[in-house]
């Protein structure tokens, strides 16, 4: 009785310390999403790119924030590889690469529709 005891315990602290690890995780996909939307807002305000065609900012878009596009794709991956482990691999990374897509069409979506008022 004494080792069901200590066992079950054992098993809550692991549960406890695995919520914990992903309650982090998940923290850091946030900042690493807003650190990518941060970066291409920065894009987006610049006035340089005021004269740009819709086609060229998307290619502009496409390329810029290198980093933070990345961090953002290995936390949301990471994340979502504690969140869900019984999921494929390839899952989560097309997951995260379409999280990047979205942020690109809206960025692009917006300076689409600035440029036309």
């Amino acid at each position: 009785m004494r080792r069901m005891v200590i066992v079950a315990a054992m098993a809550m602290m692991t549960s406890v310390a695995m919520a914990d690890d992903i309650e982090d995780a998940h923290r850091q996909a946030l900042a690493g999403r807003d650190s990518y939307w941060n970066c291409l807002a920065q894009q987006y305000s610049q006035g340089s790119n005021n004269k740009m065609s819709g086609q060229n900012f998307t290619s502009l878009i496409a390329s810029v924030c290198p980093s933070e596009r990345q961090n953002f794709r290995v936390s949301l991956v990471d994340y979502l590889t504690m969140q869900f482990p019984s999921v494929e691999a390839g899952a989560h990374l097309t997951t995260a690469n379409n999280a990047i897509e979205l942020a690109q069409k809206d960025i692009v979506t917006a300076f689409i529709k600035r440029r036309e008022r």
